[in-house]
């Protein structure tokens, strides 16, 4: 997996879970996470806040990666 496969991934979604990439791409969470910062530092991507990301019970138990959401910025 390159930065380009992350940008492409973003390109038809805008926003994703950290869960949601990691199945994807079938890369550990961390790593994922890493690459993800060199994106926001780019400013081409930030991180959700919790409050906005969250929509509510789906049972997820609080599992990080699922509430954990990324959004592309055009």
């Amino acid at each position: 997996m390159i930065f380009s496969d992350i940008k492409k991934y973003f390109a038809s979604r805008k926003v994703a879970s950290l869960q949601d990439l990691s199945f994807h791409f079938n890369v550990e969470p961390d790593a994922i996470r890493g690459m993800l910062e060199q994106w926001i530092h780019k400013g081409k991507m930030y991180r959700l806040p919790y409050e906005e990301s969250c929509q509510g019970c789906c049972g997820c138990g609080y599992n990080s990666e699922k509430m954990e959401f990324y959004q592309w910025i055009d």
